[in-house]
């Protein structure tokens, strides 16, 4: 899940981390609310950046300067109807306008090949990473540290030094890096990133800009936080705003306990996917778009899910326009009952009025109880296989039979 930048900034503030002025208005009376802010941050030069869940406002238009209260109400009427990605503006971020001298780039993420966190820090902020690293890779470094073993502010100054930064800068850099590494850890984040880190014309350090991703899963442990921010349950914050399916689709997951059957993202597809969680639903979402499949939506369903959850999540997919057919795949499974699925898509697809044997294009859970999940796809003419036949050739026989 995504935070907004002043969300992100809130987070960074609690644990002291170097911040301009600034204040949030609302969009809805942006021009008085801009006036007024720009009185209330003492009437200097500001900037304007609108609230969205994605990158590119200041290509879309969607950050604007301000040297009177009048340029800020301009600025702000000017700002709301921006969309950047497809996104409109959530609110105004209203900011003094910092004299700047050098500017940094520092992200803590997670690196899957090494299995450990990775700090990323340049000399060269303010533009995207990947164009800094493909043209002046020494001006990059790459730092991994552990999740695990205790965490020094050495690691974070070799981070530092690593691009050349000395003396000064060095010691007044590192200490942010170093809170940026413990908020990742924290707070169990996926990115933690400031870009523009500035170093001001009186030599002091500022956050001018920060994102910051938290890991789904753990929402339920930092909920108190959020409370706090004001982020509700439902709000699934990807990088756009979820859509009534996708809120659909959190509201069967959270009305029972068991096991999982949600994570819902919607796509403009004809084949429902009911699929296996983490790793084996990525795998075979890739593996219907490789065999040139559309897929309607990406899911997950795995940990033993109840027949009614499984049943509400196959009912919603097939509520979706356009949806012809549904694939229910998983990798080989240990500890969700075959049988136990087999009934909920069943179930799914009869409430919904389709013939089960028409409707599900392939069936591949192979695992325990499977025997009798088979024997019940049998009894309603669905296609099915075993472990035998590959994840990706199941995928293939699914959108074979949309072919078709």
């Amino acid at each position: 899940m995504r935070f907004y930048e002043y969300e992100a900034k809130e987070l960074f503030k609690r644990h002291g981390m170097p911040l301009g002025k600034g204040t949030v208005i609302a969009k809805t009376n942006a021009a008085a609310d801009a006036r007024a802010a720009f009185a209330k941050l003492g009437g200097i030069p500001v900037v304007l950046k609108s609230q969205v869940l994605s990158g590119g406002r200041m290509k879309a238009g969607a950050v604007k300067f301000a040297d009177t209260a009048d340029e800020a109400a301009d600025a702000a009427e000017a700002i709301v109807p921006v969309e950047v990605n497809g996104q409109i503006c959530k609110s105004i971020l209203v900011e003094e306008k910092s004299p700047i001298a050098q500017e940094y780039f520092v992200a803590i993420t997670w690196d899957g090949r090494a299995k450990r966190p990775v700090c990323v820090f340049s000399d060269m902020g303010g533009i995207d990473i990947e164009e800094v690293a493909e043209t002046h890779p020494e001006h990059v470094s790459k730092t991994h540290f552990s999740s695990i073993l205790p965490l020094t502010p050495r690691i974070a100054k070799e981070a530092v030094g690593a691009t050349g930064v000395t003396g000064s800068d060095l010691n007044k850099l590192a200490p942010i890096v170093f809170n940026l590494m413990k908020i990742f850890l924290k707070y169990d984040l996926t990115l933690a990133e400031i870009n523009p880190l500035a170093k001001l014309e009186d030599g002091r350090f500022i956050v001018l800009d920060g994102h910051i991703d938290m890991e789904a899963e753990a929402r339920g442990e930092h909920k108190a936080f959020l409370d706090e921010l004001g982020i509700d349950d439902d709000e699934t914050r990807l990088a756009r705003p979820p859509t009534p399916f996708e809120l659909a689709g959190a509201k069967v997951n959270a009305a029972d306990h068991r096991g999982v059957a949600g994570n819902v993202v919607e796509f403009d597809g004809n084949l429902g996917l009911v699929i296996g969680a983490g790793g084996g639903s990525l795998t075979l979402f890739d593996a219907v778009r490789n065999h040139g499949g559309k897929p309607a939506n990406y899911c997950e369903i795995g940990g033993n899910p109840s027949m009614s959850k499984t049943k509400e999540l196959t009912k919603l997919i097939l509520s979706k326009p356009g949806v012809e057919k549904i694939a229910v795949m998983m990798n080989v499974v240990s500890n969700t009952r075959v049988d136990i699925v087999a009934r909920g898509v069943i179930k799914g697809c009869l409430e919904a009025g389709k013939d089960p044997a028409e409707t599900i294009a392939i069936f591949r859970i192979p695992g325990a109880w499977e025997e009798e999940g088979f024997k019940i796809l049998e009894k309603y003419g669905v296609d099915y296989c075993d472990r035998s036949v590959s994840m990706y050739d199941a995928a293939g026989r699914a959108v074979a039979k949309l072919k078709g």
